[in-house]
C-alpha cells in the first residue's frame, strides 16, 4: 500500500515548483501545502537532512535537492534538473534567509552584513537570472514568490541589516513585477512576522521563555506569532490561478504588528 499522503486538491495541479529553504520552518510548510493541493515541488536546501525528511512526505511529488542560493552554478543546476524531471517550472518561492543575532548596528560583523545580503538578496538576483527565462521560453507565465519580512516595512533597531536586505526584497519584488508582467509572469512578496522557539531570540534579541514571548505577542493585536501555516496558504493562493491578476505585492502576514 502506497504510503503518499492523499491529495487534498488540485488548486496547483500540473504546475511545478522551486521552494528554495524547503527543509524547515516557512519552507516545509510551503513545500507540503503545495504538494497537497497537486504541485510537484522540488525541495531547494544546504540541509539533506531536513531536505530529504520534508521530501519524503510526499515521495511521488516532491524532490530534493541540494543547493546554495547564494551560488549561480547551484541555480543553474536546480533549474536544469527540475525541468529534467518534472519537465517544466512554473513557480520560485524565494523563502531561503538569514539573519545576524539582534545587536546594536556598531557590533554586527562586515561578515554578517555579507552573509544577510548575499543569501537574502542576490539570492534573488540569481532566481531571476535564472527562473524568469525559463518562464518566458515556456511562454506560458508564472509566479514568484519572495519571503520578505515585517522588518522590511517596520524596521527597528537590533536588525538594521537584516530589515535593509528585506527591505530590498520588497523593493525588487515590485521592479520584477513592473519589467515582467508582459510576459504574464507575476512576482509578489510576503512579510511575516517571526514564528517558532529557534528563531525567537535571534530576531528579538532576548531568550525564548513564555515571559518574553508574552510581552512580544502583547504588542500583536492578533495575539500570537506567525504560523508557518499562515505564510503556506498565502503563497498558495499567490501561486494559483487564483490570483492571476495580483502582482507586485507585499502581504504583512503579522497578525496587525505593523499598525
Amino acid at each position: 500500500m502506497s504510503t503518499e499522503p492523499h491529495v487534498l486538491g488540485t488548486r496547483l495541479a500540473g504546475k511545478v515548483a522551486i521552494v528554495t529553504g524547503g527543509g524547515s520552518g516557512f519552507g516545509e510548510a510551503i513545500s507540503k501545502r503545495f504538494a497537497e493541493e497537486g504541485c510537484k515541488v522540488v525541495v531547494a536546501d544546504m540541509d539533506p537532512v531536513g531536505g530529504e525528511r520534508v521530501a519524503a512526505t510526499h515521495p511521488k511529488s516532491m524532490h530534493f535537492i541540494k543547493m546554495n542560493v547564494t551560488k549561480e552554478e547551484d541555480w543553474e543546476a536546480c533549474l536544469e534538473n527540475t525541468v529534467d524531471k518534472f519537465g517544466r517550472i512554473d513557480i520560485c518561492v524565494n523563502n531561503a534567509g538569514t539573519s545576524y543575532k539582534n545587536k546594536p548596528s556598531a557590533e554586527v560583523l562586515e561578515d554578517e552584513f555579507d552573509k544577510v545580503f548575499a543569501v537574502n538578496v542576490k539570492s534573488i538576483f540569481h532566481s531571476s537570472r535564472h527562473f524568469i527565462p525559463n518562464l518566458i521560453n515556456q511562454g506560458e507565465g508564472g509566479s514568484m514568490i519572495n519571503i520578505a519580512s515585517i522588518g522590511a516595512t517596520r524596521p527597528r533597531p537590533g536588525l538594521v541589516w537584516y530589515n535593509s536586505s528585506k527591505a530590498a526584497v520588497a523593493n525588487a519584488t515590485r521592479g520584477l513585477a513592473a519589467e515582467y508582467g508582459a510576459n504574464n509572469i507575476r512576482v509578489n512578496s510576503v512579510c511575516p512576522l517571526l514564528s517558532g522557539t529557534g528563531l525567537f531570540s535571534t530576531f528579538v534579541g532576548v531568550p525564548f521563555t513564555p515571559e518574553n514571548v508574552q510581552n512580544f505577542i502583547g504588542a500583536v493585536p492578533l495575539g500570537r506569532l506567525t504560523d508557518p501555516t499562515d505564510v503556506a496558504n498565502y503563497c498558495l493562493f499567490l501561486a494559483s490561478d487564483e490570483a492571476k491578476f495580483i502582482t507586485g505585492t507585499c502581504l504583512e502576514i503579522d497578525g496587525g504588528k505593523g499598525i
